[in-house]
């Protein structure tokens, strides 16, 4: 049997933190998050292999010259991205679940299939805001960005949003509970479809 990559992926502000932090605190051991890769120095409290795998921008670089990642890009100066590695020799028994951009998730639905010893299926969900005026207040109340910084994702968020459709799920924002609920519900469907496959 094997394993699904589920990527939840939306604008900022929608709540994929918080739905993502929720879903690995139910389910794991079941359910493990995918280490990402950053050239950024870590801030205050963050561990390497834990919240990103740290490296300088010429480890970084080199990397990508070596073919290592699936995807990558520059995000405010800083390299991000996906190691294939992190996706090959998973326990059957293991589910992964990445909060990643919309360019990531597009990047690692279409390679994927690409990668040597990698035998996850992927789903694909995108959480849409019901308006970009719903995002904007949810942005202003979580008090991270200054009212540029909001203006900018809120033009990123629009771009994005007319991508939804290449998600092989969308769900439409409600309340965090609602919301939540809605990608359990999703979750536990991929769960009963690896139950239902004839084993080899």
């Amino acid at each position: 049997m094997v394993g699904y990559l589920l990527l939840i992926s939306g604008p900022a502000g929608v709540g994929k933190t918080t739905i993502c932090d929720r879903l690995l605190h139910e389910f794991y051991p079941k359910l493990v998050r995918v280490v990402t890769a950053t050239s950024r120095k870590p801030r205050p409290g963050e561990q390497n292999g834990t919240d990103y795998l740290f490296f300088s921008k010429s480890e970084f670089i080199e990397k990508i010259h070596n073919q290592k990642f699936i995807e990558h890009e520059i995000i405010h100066g800083n390299y991000y991205g996906t190691l294939k590695h992190s996706l090959i020799n998973i326990d059957k028994d293991v589910n992964l679940l990445m909060n990643i951009d919309v360019n990531g998730a597009e990047s690692i639905q279409t390679q994927i299939s690409t990668i040597e010893n990698c035998n996850l299926k992927c789903r694909s969900i995108f959480i849409r805001p019901n308006s970009i005026e719903q995002l904007k207040q949810r942005l202003k109340h979580r008090g991270t960005d200054d009212s540029q910084e909001i203006e900018k994702r809120l033009d990123t968020a629009f771009e994005e949003i007319k991508v939804a459709d290449r998600f092989d799920v969308i769900i439409d924002t409600s309340t965090k509970e609602e919301d939540y609920s809605l990608v359990k519900a999703q979750y536990l469907n991929l769960n009963q479809e690896l139950e239902e496959e004839p084993l080899n």
